[in-house]
């Protein structure tokens, strides 16, 4: 399809794709589900004294190495999430669009459900309250709850930047992805060197917008004009730097551990990823066409971030439900990592993934809801992005209570409230009228 470019950008080297990607679309719903199952099989719950116990069944367990190496997919989520995001945008101007409106709509597709999930949870810790649940255990669960969320703040920050970092590739692409590159191994070094391990985290900004760049190249037809043999070769270094990197003790062969602070070994993983997909580029496309799992693409990429918001909640509520059930029955849970534990988890991974869709079915509508015209201000627009970001890194500083919640929901609304344009347009008509014509 041929496009009408912004005179600060340079062309595509080529057109961009008709229509929806089947096999991206595939993929990012394997990513969701990767996301789904992994966190699931982390949930740990006990009874201990007659109490429940919540906690993490990885920590200090042999098999979550195994594990992350095959269900770590935040790399190629984000490198998906670049890919797609450049197209948006790319076709948004070939429509005569702005930067500041690509911003806005992605303000409110992420937030929007966001807003909604963390008010339910804040009602539902505050009815916990109510009912004399322990305050100790409230307080796990809402920091439970908002662990995962630190995938939310991110995206939407490098999806708020994606405008600027489109144009830096269409002038300077190599120079753009290096120096993210070189700055979240500096970060790397430099944690390392002082031993503060607060440094790690300005890798949220440089690892993920690094992966997000990465996107681009394979967007734009870079990555699929590279002969087969230089992918191969580029995927095969990655994976014995990386294999390099953990036997030296650079950086922990448990890919989890290395998202929390985000480290370089990401980077690593996102090119073993990058190159695989484009190596089976061809075979993906044919899959993902096939019914079931272009059902499964198309179920999941209507519903990815309510996927997301309530996997977590769904995984809380299922390990109260099994504690409870524990202690009116005097029946034991299964130790974390036991034989036991293992045989039951089919079960249970099982059970998670049927309840969250279930739960994302009756949510579709929150995510689905057009996106109302963009504010006219590009100061504004700013100004909701960071607001809106602030609103999760709240909730992750804090942990989820009732107070950070309702806080929360706040910011996200006022948020909202700022990227979009006043009741009435110049051509007077109203946000509603405008809604109902998208």
């Amino acid at each position: 399809m041929a496009i009408v470019e912004a005179p600060s950008l340079t062309a595509l080297r080529d057109p961009l794709p008709a229509g929806r990607d089947t096999a991206i679309d595939f993929l990012r719903a394997v990513c969701v589900a990767g996301v789904v199952l992994l966190h699931a099989i982390m949930v740990g719950v006990t009874v201990v004294d007659g109490s429940p116990v919540f906690a993490n069944a990885s920590d200090g367990s042999w098999w979550i190495v195994p594990v992350s190496w095959v269900l770590q997919v935040m790399p190629l989520f984000f490198i998906i999430g670049g890919f797609a995001g450049y197209i948006s945008f790319r076709r948004m101007q070939a429509r005569g669009g702005a930067a500041a409106s690509f911003i806005a709509a992605r303000v409110h597709r992420l937030l929007r459900p966001a807003l909604f999930a963390i008010g339910i949870v804040g009602a539902a810790l505050a009815a916990l309250s109510i009912a004399g649940v322990p305050a100790d255990i409230i307080a796990v669960a809402g920091f439970r709850y908002s662990q995962p969320l630190w995938f939310l703040a991110v995206f939407l920050g490098c999806q708020a930047l994606l405008p600027a970092l489109a144009k830096a590739h269409a002038r300077k692409p190599l120079i753009t992805v290096a120096s993210l590159v070189a700055a979240a191994l500096a970060v790397d070094a430099l944690r390392a060197i002082t031993g503060f391990e607060w440094v790690g985290f300005l890798n949220l900004a440089f690892v993920w917008l690094a992966l997000q760049q990465i996107g681009f190249f394979l967007a734009d037809g870079t990555i699929d004009g590279l002969s087969r043999r230089a992918r191969a070769i580029a995927g095969a270094s990655a994976s014995i730097t990386l294999v390099g990197a953990f036997t030296t003790g650079v950086y922990s062969p448990d890919l989890i551990a290395n998202i929390n602070p985000p480290t370089g070994a990401l980077l690593l993983v996102g090119v073993v990823h990058l190159s695989a997909v484009s190596l089976l580029r061809d075979r993906i496309d044919a899959f993902s066409r096939r019914p079931a799992p272009a059902a499964l693409a198309a179920f999941v990429n209507r519903r990815t971030m309510t996927i997301y918001l309530w996997h977590m909640p769904t995984l809380l509520a299922m390990a109260g439900i099994c504690a409870m059930a524990s202690l009116s029955s005097g029946i034991a849970l299964p130790e974390p990592s036991t034989l036991a534990w293992w045989v039951s988890r089919p079960l249970w991974l099982a059970a998670a993934l049927t309840l969250t869709a279930a739960i994302a079915v009756a949510f579709t509508r929150v995510e689905m809801q057009p996106s109302p015209p963009a504010a006219d201000s590009t100061r504004r627009i700013a100004i909701a992005a960071a607001l809106g970001v602030a609103s999760v890194v709240l909730l992750l500083v804090a942990g989820t209570t009732v107070l950070t919640a309702a806080l929360a929901v706040g910011g996200m609304l006022l948020s909202q409230r700022l990227a979009r344009r006043s009741h009435q347009t110049a051509g007077g008509e109203s946000v509603a009228d405008l809604v109902r014509v998208a």
